[in-house]
């Protein structure tokens, strides 16, 4: 996937947050994102941080599916995730 792919995916995602979001009650649920300081309009860092962020994203976002509706996103789907999460952190701090 380009670079310009993963910012519009990037962008797309945190559309899909907001639209889930319910009062603000989802600002507690992505600190992890908000710490990431990267967003769909910062064009200048690397390919591999809109990755990570993405996969976090991906992540809360299951989370947050979860939440909502009990058990509509199997366990296994949610831990693939989190290890994806983990694996792109690495691949960003060894670059």
């Amino acid at each position: 996937m380009y670079k310009d792919e993963m910012i519009q995916l990037h962008q797309f995602l945190v559309y899909v947050l907001k639209y889930l979001s319910e009062d603000d009650k989802i600002t507690h649920d992505c600190s992890e994102y908000i710490s990431l300081k990267i967003s769909p309009h910062h064009i200048h860092k690397t390919k591999a941080e809109h990755k990570h962020a993405i996969f976090v994203l991906c992540k809360i976002i299951s989370e947050v599916i979860a939440d909502k509706d009990n058990n509509s996103i199997p366990d296994n789907v949610r831990n693939s995730l989190s290890d994806l999460v983990t694996r792109s952190e690495k691949e960003i701090k060894m670059a």
